[in-house]
Protein backbone atom coordinates (compact mmCIF):
# COMPACT_ATOMS: atom_id res chain seq x y z
CA UNK A 1 0.00 0.00 0.00
CA UNK A 2 2.50 2.23 1.13
CA UNK A 3 4.57 1.88 -2.65
CA UNK A 4 0.91 2.47 -4.28
CA UNK A 5 0.60 5.79 -2.23
CA UNK A 6 4.07 6.87 -3.48
CA UNK A 7 3.85 5.59 -7.03
CA UNK A 8 0.75 8.41 -7.14
CA UNK A 9 2.05 10.82 -5.03
CA UNK A 10 4.79 11.84 -6.48
CA UNK A 11 3.65 12.59 -9.85
CA UNK A 12 1.01 14.87 -7.96
CA UNK A 13 3.94 16.30 -6.06
CA UNK A 14 5.19 17.64 -9.27
CA UNK A 15 2.09 19.21 -11.09
CA UNK A 16 1.58 21.01 -7.38
CA UNK A 17 5.04 22.49 -7.49
CA UNK A 18 4.90 25.80 -9.61
CA UNK A 19 6.75 26.27 -12.55
CA UNK A 20 8.47 29.76 -14.20
CA UNK A 21 5.63 30.88 -16.23
CA UNK A 22 6.29 33.36 -19.33
CA UNK A 23 3.39 35.68 -20.32
CA UNK A 24 3.95 34.46 -23.92
CA UNK A 25 3.45 30.48 -23.47
CA UNK A 26 3.46 28.06 -26.08
CA UNK A 27 0.07 27.06 -25.61
CA UNK A 28 -1.01 30.60 -25.76
CA UNK A 29 0.59 30.63 -29.21
CA UNK A 30 -0.89 26.98 -29.86
CA UNK A 31 -4.46 28.72 -28.94
CA UNK A 32 -3.91 31.47 -30.85
CA UNK A 33 -2.94 29.91 -33.99
CA UNK A 34 -6.11 27.28 -33.85
CA UNK A 35 -8.04 31.17 -33.27
CA UNK A 36 -7.03 32.36 -36.08
CA UNK A 37 -7.65 29.37 -38.74
CA UNK A 38 -10.76 29.06 -37.31
CA UNK A 39 -11.72 32.89 -38.35
CA UNK A 40 -9.92 32.23 -41.97
CA UNK A 41 -12.53 29.46 -42.19
CA UNK A 42 -15.67 30.87 -41.01
CA UNK A 43 -15.52 33.76 -43.10
CA UNK A 44 -14.43 36.73 -41.11
CA UNK A 45 -12.84 39.79 -42.79
CA UNK A 46 -9.84 39.67 -43.73
CA UNK A 47 -8.19 42.99 -41.60
CA UNK A 48 -10.14 41.57 -38.33
CA UNK A 49 -7.65 38.11 -39.10
CA UNK A 50 -4.83 40.42 -39.36
CA UNK A 51 -5.05 41.69 -36.47
CA UNK A 52 -5.28 38.35 -34.32
CA UNK A 53 -1.88 37.20 -37.10
CA UNK A 54 -0.70 39.92 -34.89
CA UNK A 55 -1.17 38.47 -31.73
CA UNK A 56 -0.04 35.11 -32.46
CA UNK A 57 3.45 36.46 -34.43
CA UNK A 58 3.72 39.07 -31.24
CA UNK A 59 3.42 36.34 -29.05
CA UNK A 60 5.91 33.60 -30.83
CA UNK A 61 8.34 36.84 -30.92
CA UNK A 62 8.43 37.33 -27.29
CA UNK A 63 8.60 33.56 -26.26
CA UNK A 64 11.22 33.02 -28.69
CA UNK A 65 13.43 36.31 -27.67
CA UNK A 66 12.84 34.85 -24.04
CA UNK A 67 13.87 31.65 -24.83
CA UNK A 68 17.36 32.90 -26.92
CA UNK A 69 18.01 35.03 -23.61
CA UNK A 70 17.60 31.75 -20.73
CA UNK A 71 20.01 29.47 -24.09
CA UNK A 72 22.57 32.05 -24.55
CA UNK A 73 25.21 32.79 -22.81
CA UNK A 74 26.39 35.16 -25.52
CA UNK A 75 23.08 37.06 -25.52
CA UNK A 76 22.80 37.67 -21.97
CA UNK A 77 25.97 39.06 -22.12
CA UNK A 78 25.76 41.13 -25.03
CA UNK A 79 25.33 45.15 -23.99
CA UNK A 80 22.54 45.62 -27.01
CA UNK A 81 20.25 42.83 -25.95
CA UNK A 82 17.53 45.21 -25.25
CA UNK A 83 17.50 45.27 -29.12
CA UNK A 84 17.14 42.08 -29.19
CA UNK A 85 13.02 41.95 -28.29
CA UNK A 86 12.38 44.77 -31.22
CA UNK A 87 14.93 42.88 -33.75
CA UNK A 88 12.98 39.65 -33.35
CA UNK A 89 9.24 41.14 -33.27
CA UNK A 90 10.38 42.94 -36.73
CA UNK A 91 12.01 39.93 -38.32
CA UNK A 92 9.29 37.42 -37.79
CA UNK A 93 6.54 40.41 -38.87
CA UNK A 94 8.28 41.08 -41.88
CA UNK A 95 8.95 37.33 -42.71
CA UNK A 96 5.59 36.46 -42.31
CA UNK A 97 4.52 39.53 -44.53
CA UNK A 98 7.05 38.21 -47.44
CA UNK A 99 5.81 34.96 -47.26
CA UNK A 100 1.69 35.73 -47.55
CA UNK A 101 2.77 37.93 -50.64
CA UNK A 102 5.32 35.12 -51.71
CA UNK A 103 2.50 31.94 -51.93
CA UNK A 104 -0.10 34.74 -52.47
CA UNK A 105 -2.08 34.21 -49.36
CA UNK A 106 -3.51 37.90 -49.54
CA UNK A 107 -6.11 38.24 -51.55
CA UNK A 108 -5.68 41.64 -53.37
CA UNK A 109 -9.53 42.49 -54.17
CA UNK A 110 -10.20 44.88 -51.28
CA UNK A 111 -7.77 47.29 -49.50
CA UNK A 112 -8.22 49.71 -46.25
CA UNK A 113 -6.09 52.96 -46.59
CA UNK A 114 -3.98 51.55 -49.67
CA UNK A 115 -3.03 48.69 -47.73
CA UNK A 116 -4.04 44.99 -48.41
CA UNK A 117 -6.47 44.37 -45.84
CA UNK A 118 -4.53 41.30 -43.97
CA UNK A 119 -1.70 43.65 -44.26
CA UNK A 120 -3.40 45.94 -42.94
CA UNK A 121 -5.06 44.65 -39.70
CA UNK A 122 -1.77 43.23 -39.23
CA UNK A 123 -0.02 46.01 -38.64
CA UNK A 124 -2.78 47.71 -36.37
CA UNK A 125 -2.40 44.74 -34.54
CA UNK A 126 1.34 44.39 -34.39
CA UNK A 127 1.63 48.25 -33.59
CA UNK A 128 -0.74 47.92 -30.43
CA UNK A 129 0.69 44.49 -29.52
CA UNK A 130 4.01 45.51 -28.91
CA UNK A 131 2.97 49.10 -27.41
CA UNK A 132 0.70 47.11 -24.80
CA UNK A 133 3.49 44.63 -24.04
CA UNK A 134 5.96 47.52 -23.43
CA UNK A 135 3.81 49.54 -21.06
CA UNK A 136 4.42 49.01 -17.12
CA UNK A 137 1.11 48.31 -15.34
CA UNK A 138 0.98 47.81 -11.65
CA UNK A 139 0.22 44.19 -11.52
CA UNK A 140 -3.03 43.80 -9.87
CA UNK A 141 -3.85 40.60 -10.53
CA UNK A 142 -2.92 36.95 -12.27
CA UNK A 143 -2.94 36.63 -15.94
CA UNK A 144 -2.74 40.23 -16.06
CA UNK A 145 -0.68 41.16 -18.97
CA UNK A 146 -2.52 38.41 -21.04
CA UNK A 147 -5.79 39.65 -20.29
CA UNK A 148 -4.39 43.02 -21.00
CA UNK A 149 -3.14 41.94 -24.45
CA UNK A 150 -6.06 40.26 -25.31
CA UNK A 151 -8.68 42.66 -24.25
CA UNK A 152 -6.92 45.36 -26.67
CA UNK A 153 -6.82 42.78 -29.53
CA UNK A 154 -10.44 42.65 -29.14
CA UNK A 155 -11.44 46.28 -28.63
CA UNK A 156 -9.12 47.05 -31.79
CA UNK A 157 -10.93 44.03 -33.94
CA UNK A 158 -14.01 45.86 -33.08
CA UNK A 159 -13.09 49.35 -33.58
CA UNK A 160 -12.28 47.73 -37.47
CA UNK A 161 -15.36 46.11 -37.62
CA UNK A 162 -16.99 49.25 -37.00
CA UNK A 163 -15.09 51.23 -39.59
CA UNK A 164 -15.29 48.77 -42.09
CA UNK A 165 -19.12 48.37 -41.74
CA UNK A 166 -20.36 51.71 -40.96
CA UNK A 167 -17.50 53.78 -42.42
CA UNK A 168 -15.56 52.83 -45.39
Amino acid sequence: MKKLFTFLLVPSAYLLMPKVVFAHCPLCVAGAAVGVTLTRWIGIDDSITGVWIAALLGSMSFWFSTWLLIKSETLRKWKYRIALKPIIYVLIFASTLWSFYKFQLIIRMSQLFGLDKLTFGMITGGILFYLIDMIKIKHCFNYQKIVISLGSMTVLSLLIYILINFYI
